[in-house]
């Protein structure tokens, strides 16, 4: 099993915590900018110490994507006007957060930042659309209930038309990682099948 978290400041925590949850790989998501040499240090000496495997990404926009390239190869975007520009691109692997609009749902489609144009793009490009459980908690419960039937209409759209999924915390608070189970249980009732769960909750970027 494997997580997507955004630390600061805060990685021994994460990974002391996803050990003891039985997670053996973390991808860390910096924004572009904010990562350095001497971060990199500290989590190679981290991961030595430790049995939970690191990975290092960057969150972009359309403005920086190109520049980020030339520091890593994992590239990350939260959603924003720009999502179908950057999904076109071909440059990030991973766009995130399409549930969290802050445009009103329609009465019979939800504004979930996906349709079927931006779906076939990500699977043509090979972007994977990200499901963050992190976004769940600790909200108004109003707010949760919207997230969830968005999540619902982005998983069936993303299993029409063959998009690859991951399911993640992107949680800045290593107590907001979760168990597998607790995980495979919550997307199966938002309309995963027993494969999507564990190829979206185990494969890499």
């Amino acid at each position: 099993m494997m997580d997507i978290v955004l630390p600061k400041n805060n990685e021994m925590e994460f990974i002391e915590i996803a050990s003891r949850l039985g997670i053996r790989k973390l991808y860390f998501l910096y924004n572009f900018g904010e990562y350095s040499q001497e971060t990199g240090k500290n989590l190679e000496s981290m991961e030595k110490q430790n049995k939970v495997h690191i990975e290092v990404g960057l969150i972009v926009n359309q403005k920086n994507m190109g520049k980020a390239l030339q520091h890593s190869k994992i590239l990350a975007a939260k959603s924003s006007d720009s999502d179908r520009m950057l999904i076109e691109s071909k440059k990030i692997n991973i766009i995130y957060g399409l549930e969290e609009s802050h445009k009103k749902d329609r009465m019979h489609q939800r504004a979930s930042g996906l349709n079927h144009i931006i779906c076939e793009l990500a699977n043509k490009n090979n972007v994977a659309v990200g499901f963050s459980y992190g976004s769940l908690f600790n909200r108004n419960p109003i707010i949760s209930s919207q997230i969830i039937g968005r999540m619902m209409q982005n998983i069936t759209l993303c299993r029409k038309y063959k998009v690859k999924t991951i399911t993640a915390s992107f949680s800045q608070n290593p107590y907001g990682l979760r168990a597998r189970h607790d995980i495979s249980r919550l997307f199966a009732m938002l309309g995963m099948d027993n494969k999507n769960i564990r190829e979206s909750s185990s494969q890499g970027l």
